[in-house]
């Protein structure tokens, strides 16, 4: 249950989790094309807006389970209540499934806008895809159990190995069997049948027995439903304002720029890596801590989270919005996909670093089971971001796009942080914007800027861009750590434990 190792697993699992999805991209893309790349594009999206199916059912399991491991009663509770979810997450995916197989034609006829691939190419891949968003979905629930429990270790260990054999067993299959889209959702849609019956066999053995506690109930959900419709709509918005501009993308753009697209988009999300696993180590923590009325705690993890979540992104973010076209370069050794996709990135990394800083002020309201902030925010947003989605995009493209991103980001991080401390954390809002964020980031853009002039001057040397980015993501993060005040005694103290455990064990 440590902080600490939840933190280091997070950190591993899920970073080489995402390091999986990226790594084979460029064989995706040799063996299938681009075109073919966007409809794995769609998958991505496609997985991300049926979350919303979850109405809220996931959080709240991880907020329950958390309760649980906190005070260590009503097993029977948890029990019932996660073979409730069960059965509701099942009947739910199956709605999943046949959704989508039915929209299938239309999607690839009406929808997506093809060129070098058939519509039966395209409806096929989309076919099997519904299988796999339909077990993806069932997994949610199960991953939402394990985090609460504290079983973060195990369940990124499982993790990794899974995304290693989902994207590295597809990217052999489409190379060495079959090179089509279908072979490679079938991969997929293997590894999430066994991730399934891995993730629920977990679960079941971390929670006691009780009896009678295995059966679908109406009223362990009712204690809940308030928080869990407040996550739902907290969803629907989330996803109204983080992926609108791709669904509208997937219909208004040729397929293969929005391959480009959703490429930038994964390259930038680089970031969300880096502070996901942080948040949800600490998620579980802050949810006690309130539960337990323990302000002067609370405000201490909240500040040293969200400073290590700048120190974490700001390196990465800078790096991508100077370097993005270096970053793809170096990693998929194709300059004119380096080119293409540069602009977008850099767009896009500045929208996802503004993004990613909310992270941590979101845990916080919802560790004390208030959403309400969130919702009206939301909802108010998302009625602008579309508005402005339908003007920009017909008129300059994905670029513009990106920008209404960035927009949307700008006002969450201006407006969002500062009503949120007039009702939770009161008094912490200068500290948060001071010292969490601008002293941290502006320190490693100080060290950016510095290393700009030794930059490689064109994409034709993969060794000379793997020098320069290393040294000066190196640079950044020191920089970024060094100004930032809650860390910098963390790890001061720390080194003087070190040195004085070292002389006492000298004196003996």
């Amino acid at each position: 249950m440590s902080l600490k190792r939840n933190l280091i697993a997070n950190f591993v699992g899920q970073g080489w989790t995402a390091v999986m999805g990226l790594a084979f991209t460029p064989i995706y893309i040799a063996r299938l094309g681009m075109e073919s790349y966007g409809v794995i594009g769609l998958f991505a999206v496609m997985q991300t807006w049926l979350t919303l199916l979850d109405l809220g059912m996931t959080p709240t399991l991880t907020r329950e389970m958390a309760k649980f491991v906190a005070d260590g009663s009503g097993v029977r509770y948890v029990r019932r209540l996660l073979r409730s979810l069960e059965v509701v997450t099942l009947g739910v995916s199956l709605l999943i499934l046949v959704g989508v197989l039915l929209a299938s034609g239309w999607l690839t006829r009406d929808w997506l806008k093809l060129a070098a691939l058939t519509q039966g190419e395209a409806q096929q891949a989309v076919s099997v895809m519904a299988f796999v968003v339909a077990l993806r979905f069932v997994e949610s629930v199960y991953r939402g159990a394990l985090l609460g429990l504290h079983r973060q270790v195990w369940f990124n260990v499982v993790n990794a190995a899974l995304a290693t054999l989902r994207w590295g067993g597809a990217a052999a299959v489409v190379t060495f069997v079959s090179p089509t889209m279908a072979a490679f959702f079938l991969t997929h849609g293997v590894l999430s049948v066994v991730a399934v019956l891995l993730l629920r066999h977990k679960v079941n053995a971390c929670l006691p027995d009780a009896d009678g506690a295995s059966r679908f109930s109406l009223a362990v959900l009712k204690p809940v439903w308030r928080f869990a419709l407040g996550m739902a709509a907290l969803s629907l918005l989330t996803l109204l304002l983080t992926q609108t501009d791709k669904l509208l993308l997937s219909r208004l753009l040729a397929l293969e720029d929005f391959g480009y697209y959703m490429l930038a988009a994964s390259v930038s999300g680089l970031l969300y890596l880096l502070v996901i696993p942080l948040t949800q180590a600490a998620y579980p923590r802050l949810v006690g801590l309130v539960a337990l009325q323990h302000s002067v705690d609370l405000a201490h993890l909240y500040h040293a989270t969200a400073q290590a979540a700048t120190v974490l992104i700001a390196p990465m973010f800078l790096l991508l919005a100077l370097h993005g076209a270096g970053i793809v370069y170096l990693w998929s050794g194709d300059p004119v996909l380096a080119q293409r996709s540069a602009p977008l990135i850099a767009i896009l990394a500045l929208g996802a670093f503004l993004n990613a800083l909310m992270y941590m002020p979101a845990q916080a309201q919802m560790a004390y089971g208030w959403t309400g902030l969130l919702v009206k925010l939301n909802s108010s947003a998302a009625v602008l971001l579309i508005a402005a989605l339908l003007w920009a995009i017909p008129r300059f493209g994905a670029i513009g796009a990106a920008w209404v991103w960035v927009a949307l980001n700008t006002m969450y991080v201006v407006v969002g942080v500062s009503l949120m401390h007039l009702h939770i954390l009161k008094g912490e809002q200068l500290r948060w914007y001071w010292k969490d964020v601008t002293k941290p980031l502006a320190a490693g853009a100080l060290a950016a800027s510095a290393g700009l002039a030794l930059a490689p001057d064109t994409l034709s040397n993969r060794g000379a861009w793997l020098t320069y980015l290393a040294v000066s993501l190196a640079a950044c993060f020191v920089f970024s750590l060094l100004a930032a005040d809650a860390l910098r005694a963390m790890l001061l103290a720390r080194l003087r434990l070190a040195v004085d455990r070292r002389h006492l064990a000298h004196r003996r």
